[in-house]
């Protein structure tokens, strides 16, 4: 089988109703993006780029408080089909503690295999920006993320970071 390649852009809007994890004062919210093959941070406008074989990972901060709004665009090299993989997208909710460990606050997925394979037929495929639940440790809802997903096939030049 024919591993093909395209571009994945992920536009992060924002975040709200996050939970509270804070004693005093209010959360420091960043998101986690995860993917695989490469890693992305960004933290205060700077974007680090390393790469790896287990995941990509962008992180976006937030303001002190439950909600966060981000509007930033990340684009990740994606290989499909490639094995029996799951293709999705991990977005982890973090709380920025200064002096202790920071807290999950909890996560969204996004599958993605279905807008790969109408990618690869149509040339480009995306879903609309739209908010997705987050999901604690405990398995319940606590806030939504918004987010939206664009993928593009027959790219000639893969300038991943512009």
């Amino acid at each position: 089988m024919e591993t093909r390649t395209g571009i994945m852009e992920v536009t992060v809007v924002g975040a709200r109703n996050l939970k509270n994890t804070e004693l005093f004062g209010k959360v420091d919210p960043y998101v986690v993006i995860q993917y695989k093959n490469e890693e992305q941070k960004k933290h205060n406008r700077r974007r680090q780029i390393s790469k790896c074989g287990l995941r990509c990972c962008v992180c976006l901060r937030g303001a002190r408080q439950q909600a966060a709004v981000w509007n930033e665009k990340f684009k990740f090299k994606v290989e499909y089909p490639k094995g029996d993989e799951q293709h999705k997208l991990l977005l982890k909710i973090m709380d920025n503690d200064a002096f202790t460990e920071h807290d999950y606050l909890g996560q969204a997925t996004i599958y993605l295999k279905e807008l790969f394979e109408q990618g690869f037929e149509n040339g480009k495929a995306e879903l609309r920006t739209q908010k997705y639940r987050i999901v604690s440790s405990n398995q319940t809802y606590h806030g939504e993320i918004q987010v939206g997903i664009t993928f593009t096939t027959n790219v000639s030049s893969l300038n991943l970071y512009r």
